[in-house]
């Protein structure tokens, strides 16, 4: 029985690959056919194969915290390729692009990139990235959205301003937004809001991300700290930084989820999907 007084926050902060879209699922299906091609064990274990995504993945993030998203996931496929081969692994390095003109007011100024998606006109992909790499990289737009999320975040919405603090780049996200705002015509809404790791240029678990939500949400809706609950199935990239700020947290417990479910983080309330969240929100608004 979830606890009462979920209905006392202004603003759910939430995040997207995990919580609201199914990633595993499209990060596993959109890397099955290198892993196929190359005869790997990894094809028959989902499991596996996340947990060594994830292994890079934390990896690059750290050490590029301005990379986009997009390049990222394309390096991590690539040194999958590389390690699955035996080959040695890449150097990573990163070319400056020019500041987007879309980039929030007080990020950083300058965007690194590797995967040629996002370079400067003329500006060659790194070398040792192949198309299959860069396309992983592009594969958000297909990733599924969970069954209950779109008529889940339509409820939600008549409650909180809904906000994004995720750890992608404005392109890859627009599809998904497309997908979540737009395509179910009996459950539309619009999110208020939008961070990225590109608009702050680090990525979370980094307490510097949530800080950054926090501030912009004071200044665009009057909401503190208090008035903020951090919605994820992230107990690692979003409960952790959240238990060492102090912010009330849900935790959507998406069954089977493999990434990013070590960490001891606690948070105020758990529901198996946003649907069931949604539903005590309704009830408690009701009582």
């Amino acid at each position: 029985m979830s606890a009462p007084g979920i209905t006392q926050f202004k603003v759910l902060l939430f995040d997207v690959y995990a919580t609201l879209v199914d990633w595993e699922t499209g990060i596993f299906e959109a890397i099955k056919p290198m892993l196929g091609r190359l005869g790997s064990p990894l094809a028959k274990s989902k499991r596996d194969t996340l947990l060594a995504f994830e292994s890079v993945e934390i990896d690059l993030q750290a050490k590029y915290p301005t990379m986009l998203y997009s390049d990222i996931l394309a390096h991590v496929h690539a040194e999958l390729k590389r390690r699955i081969s035996n080959k040695p692994s890449l150097p990573h390095g990163v070319a400056t692009a020019p500041v987007e003109e879309s980039r929030a007011e007080g990020a950083p100024s300058s965007t690194l990139t590797t995967a040629g998606t996002s370079a400067a006109a003329g500006q060659p992909a790194t070398p040792g990235l192949e198309e299959d790499d860069i396309a992983f990289g592009k594969s958000i737009s297909k990733w599924p959205v969970f069954p209950d999320t779109i008529a889940a975040l339509a409820t939600l919405s008549k409650h909180y301003k809904l906000a994004v603090l995720s750890n992608v780049d404005h392109q890859s996200f627009a599809a998904t937004r497309e997908i979540l705002e737009r395509s179910d015509t009996a459950n539309q809404f619009t999110f208020d809001v939008v961070f990225t790791a590109q608009d702050i240029g680090s990525y979370k678990p980094d307490p510097a991300n949530f800080e950054y939500a926090l501030n912009k949400l004071d200044g665009l809706f009057g909401a503190k700290k208090s008035d903020v609950l951090v919605t994820a199935a992230s107990l690692t990239h979003d409960h952790t930084p959240a238990n060492q700020l102090g912010i009330r947290s849900s935790y959507i417990a998406r069954e089977g989820a493999v990434m990013s479910q070590s960490s001891p983080a606690k948070y105020d309330w758990r529901f198996t999907t946003l649907g069931e969240m949604a539903s005590e929100v309704e009830r408690q608004a009701r009582a």
